[in-house]
C-alpha cells in the first residue's frame, strides 16, 4: 500500500503536471488568435468571481476566452460546466468595470479546445446566460 508521503507527492506532481499542460495550451490557444487577428488584451485575469484565461479584441469584437486542454476536441468542449460559464460572465462583468477604455461593439464567450497533439480549435460564441 502507498503511504501518505508518497501519495501526498504523487498528487502534487500530478497537479503541477496538470498546470504546466494548461500553460502550454493557453500558449497555443494565444498564437491561434495572434495569428487569426486578435490582440490580446488579457491574459490569466484574475477576479473576485473567477479567473479568464485570455481576453482578446478581434476588430470590435471584445472576446473572453476559455481554453482547455483535453486528449479531444469533444472532450474539451464538453468539459465546460455551466458553472463554469456563470463564473466567467461574472468575472467579465468585473474586468469589463475597471476597463472603461475598452471599445467594442459586442462581446462573445468563446472557448478554444486543445487536443493532446497541441493543435486548438475555437468555438466562437460558446455560451451565452441569460
Amino acid at each position: 500500500m502507498m503511504s501518505n508521503r508518497y501519495f501526498e507527492a504523487y498528487r502534487a506532481n500530478k497537479g503541477r503536471l496538470a498546470y504546466a499542460a494548461g500553460v502550454t495550451a493557453e500558449m497555443i490557444a494565444e498564437a491561434a488568435l495572434i495569428s487569426a487577428g486578435s490582440e490580446i488584451l488579457l491574459r490569466r485575469a484574475r477576479t473576485s468571481r473567477g479567473e479568464i484565461d485570455l481576453i482578446a479584441q478581434h476588430k470590435t469584437q471584445l472576446c473572453f476566452i476559455e481554453v482547455k486542454h483535453r486528449p479531444t476536441w469533444t472532450e474539451a468542449a464538453e468539459s465546460l460546466t455551466r458553472r463554469q460559464q456563470y463564473r466567467i460572465i461574472q468575472a467579465a462583468e468585473i474586468i469589463l468595470a475597471g476597463h472603461p477604455e475598452w471599445t467594442y461593439e459586442s462581446i462573445s464567450f468563446d472557448m478554444i479546445a486543445v487536443n493532446e497533439s497541441g493543435e486548438a480549435r475555437r468555438i466562437k460564441n460558446a455560451f451565452w446566460l441569460d
